[in-house]
């Protein structure tokens, strides 16, 4: 089975079990996590939940099913919009659920794995965590409730995350406020043990947490802060040219590699999610652009230079982001004859 779910000693766990895929998520393990956390949000034997990738397994969650939901672009959409409604409906319950959630990010945690993530309460990294948000690599957008915690964290931490795909590793992932806490991975089958023993979460934390040392990325802060606090990509591309410093310059390259209509998209999801004040609210806009973006050229054609072609030479359109327009995005936004809603 790709996912187990069941009820240990009050402890509501759910294992992520598709090693082959680094625990991708499909539509079928969105649908069984989001029906336990219904099942478990008013059951008085759950006294938490937690969640984790099967022993033996390499990372935590590389995301969801996209080549699947790329294919159903291609054609009607219609599968693809049914992954996304009921991944985001997922989204929003783990966002919502009344008890502490627990996620044990040992391992690669990406795209549609940030979102059975850092919802959670309690969200723990350790020196394998690796982080990303790709998305703008393969001509989506940082979904999943991007749009929420990447304008929350520090500065513009999280639009440089969300515009290059950038990687944060082990330590850094706690030092950016995505970890609320850094263990080390030797630690975490006795985390794991206590929990099921029966103690709270923040008193087994508390004692197999370590300090959090600066982060790598600290010492680009200050340019970070400064350049990606743009109005516009092609001004934040600009700034880093104009910086004439190593890292600006190799942010700009990078910048160059990804789908400008995805990176305009999601500059300005993350300038729309920081002014919301209700997640739900956010993530009926995610719902607007993921059916949009699933049926664009950009969304067929980054599956197919990433992960089916794999030439890694992906023909953007529009191929920059001086040509993406005001319209193009509002169209992206716009509201949808089925929005999505919380059932």
């Amino acid at each position: 089975m790709d996912i187990l779910t069941r009820i240990e000693n009050g402890v509501g766990r759910i294992t992520l079990n598709r090693p082959k895929a680094l625990n991708a998520l499909t539509e079928e393990m969105c649908a069984a996590i989001d029906a336990a956390l219904i099942a478990w949000a008013d059951d008085p034997s759950v006294r938490l939940v937690m969640i984790e990738h099967a022993e033996g397994t390499r990372g935590f969650c590389a995301g969801g099913d996209i080549k699947a939901a790329a294919q159903s672009g291609r054609g009607d959409g219609r599968d693809g919009e049914d992954f996304f409604r009921t991944e985001y409906r997922m989204n929003m319950r783990i966002k919502a659920f009344p008890k502490p959630y627990i996620a044990v990010m040992d391992g690669v945690t990406m795209g549609g794995g940030a979102g059975v993530s850092v919802h959670g309460s309690h969200r723990i990294a350790t020196e394998h965590t690796l982080f990303a948000m790709p998305e703008t690599g393969i001509g989506l957008f940082p979904d999943v409730g991007g749009g929420w915690f990447l304008p929350r964290l520090n500065g513009q931490l999280g639009t440089w995350l969300a515009l290059t795909g950038a990687r944060l590793k082990g330590a850094d992932v706690a030092a950016a406020g995505i970890a609320t806490h850094l263990v080390a991975s030797s630690d975490v089958a006795s985390i794991k043990a206590a929990l099921l023993a029966g103690e709270g979460p923040g008193q087994v934390l508390a004692r197999f947490a370590q300090d959090v040392p600066a982060p790598t990325y600290g010492e680009h802060v200050v340019v970070m802060d400064r350049c990606f606090d743009q109005v516009s990509v092609t001004a934040i591309i600009d700034a880093l040219r104009a910086e004439q410093d190593d890292w600006a310059t190799e942010q700009a390259d990078i910048l160059a590699t990804r789908s400008p209509l995805s990176m305009c998209v999601a500059l300005e999801q993350l300038r729309r999610g920081r002014e919301m004040t209700d997640f739900a609210e956010l993530m009926r806009m995610e719902y607007r652009i993921a059916c949009r973006i699933l049926r664009s050229h950009d969304f067929s054609e980054g599956v197919r230079a990433v992960l089916e072609d794999k030439d890694h030479a992906p023909r953007w359109s529009p191929a920059s982001v001086r040509e993406v327009t005001p319209e193009m995005i509002a169209g992206v936004f716009a509201p949808l004859e089925r929005e999505l809603a919380q059932e």
